[in-house]
């Protein structure tokens, strides 16, 4: 044991030189191999398993959750919980954690036909018990718990991943007495979700980066041509250039081109005078980003943006400064949401905010902090409250009237990754407040 901790010490720290150096030098981020980011993630995991989720259990007064699911049908946490060789659930998959206390710890175990990695040993012997919910039923009545989280939520999609039919069979196994000790694990199932190791946040900045470095490529001459290179070209290049770092995107990578209603064009064909609006995410290390960004392509002589759209992007820079100095843990993203938008109202920002959770998911677990057409409140996940080490997508827009367009109504949307902790909303990798400016 202790070597292993001496071992995984020294990886953390290896880890933490390169993303640092890599961070601060301006060289192009590195993309760790397959076999690196395998060692990342399941040292992460083990550390979550040992540190967070014993937490969560006890801070919502639960000794036992079981998570079951099948092949092609997982659970939305069941991959967060397996090693990262595990793509998928073999068969019908059960894992079971039991809290045994503070001494003893929470032990981990699956009812299945082989361990998962070495966090999960096999507690099923196919030839005294050919059954595999009877052998789940005999070591749950074994260990005899208080209460039983199950995935099931009527909030959170997230924390729903327990079918109706393996519901049905472990209320039919486990009998009456067993069954009425079930709960929903919606805060558990989120908790885990959202709660971020201090290691996951300090390599959250390097994934930022990556993000920052292919929207500003994306946004310059190497990808686009002003007059020839269209909307969708540019979407489809940014999706091939995540693709080609041997990473993958959560969502379609989209563009969109704003422009004086007074432009005789009206094509997608991205042409000079133009403002540009990207929405781009990707996946690494089992976390995802998104961000949406700007950018303006100069006219002839032209060396910078006009004055009004510069405006307009420093008011959307100041919605998001309001937003973020509402973060206050214990709030609800409803009264974050309510709070913020009084203040841009009392400033004369004409702002909409539906900034969401940031993870294993891209629209993850946590409370959500408005929708695009929920702007008075979101029920119920916008009544879930803020907790610490949790990430976020700043994610909003501010409508403000460009002189230099016929005092247009120009729509500046913006979205920015950030770490919540008790030092308070730090930006991953900074935040946008200048145009990308494309020749």
């Amino acid at each position: 044991m202790k070597k292993t901790i001496i071992k995984n010490v020294a990886i953390i720290i290896w880890l933490l030189v390169l993303f640092n150096f890599t961070y601060s030098s301006g060289r192009p981020p590195e993309i760790l191999s397959v076999n690196e980011q395998a060692r990342v993630v399941n040292l992460w995991l083990e550390q979550r398993l040992e540190k967070i989720l014993p937490e969560l259990m006890r801070r919502e007064g639960l000794d036992m959750w079981i998570v079951i699911c099948q092949e092609y049908n997982e659970d939305p946490v069941y991959s967060t919980l397996v090693p990262f060789e595990n793509l998928s659930a073999r068969r019908l998959s059960m894992l079971v954690f039991f809290d045994r206390g503070k001494e003893k710890g929470v032990e981990k175990f699956s009812i299945s036909r082989y361990p998962i990695g070495e966090i999960y040993p096999a507690l099923w012997d196919q030839e005294k018990e050919p059954d595999q919910w009877k052998a789940l039923a005999e070591q749950i009545k074994t260990r005899n718990p208080s209460r039983i989280a199950i995935d099931e939520s009527a909030t959170f999609a997230l924390a729903d991943g327990l079918s109706a039919t393996n519901n049905r069979l472990l209320a039919q196994y486990l009998g009456p007495a067993y069954s009425q000790k079930f709960c929903s694990a919606e805060r558990l199932v989120v908790g885990w979700l959202e709660r971020r190791l201090p290691e996951e946040i300090e390599v959250y900045h390097h994934l930022a980066r990556i993000a920052h470095q292919i929207i500003q490529e994306g946004f310059s001459e190497a990808a686009i041509t002003p007059g020839i290179t269209t909307s969708d070209q540019l979407e489809w290049w940014f999706w091939q250039k995540i693709t080609s770092l041997g990473l993958k995107t959560w969502f379609s990578p989209s563009v969109d081109i704003l422009r004086p209603d007074s432009s005789p064009y009206k094509d997608n064909i991205i042409r000079r005078g133009d403002l540009l609006h990207c929405d781009v995410g990707l996946t690494y290390l089992r976390l995802n980003t998104d961000h949406q960004e700007q950018a303006y392509v100069l006219r002839p002589g032209e060396t910078e943006a006009p004055a009004g759209l510069k405006e307009a992007l420093r008011r959307a820079n100041r919605v998001q400064d309001i937003l973020i100095g509402e973060f206050i843990a214990g709030r609800t993203g409803n009264q974050i949401l309510s709070a913020a938008l009084k203040k841009t109202n009392q400033e004369g920002l004409e702002a909409s905010i539906y900034t969401h959770p940031l993870g294993f998911h891209g629209h993850a677990a946590g409370p959500t902090i408005g929708l695009w057409d929920q702007q008075d409140e979101v029920p119920g996940r916008g009544d879930y409250e803020l907790f610490y080490d949790t990430c976020y997508a700043i994610e909003l827009n501010c409508r403000s009237k460009v002189p230099e367009w016929g005092n247009q109504e120009v729509v500046i949307g913006l979205e920015q990754d950030a770490s919540f902790t008790k030092e308070g909303v730090i930006y991953l990798d900074g935040r946008q407040t200048k145009f990308h400016l494309i020749y």
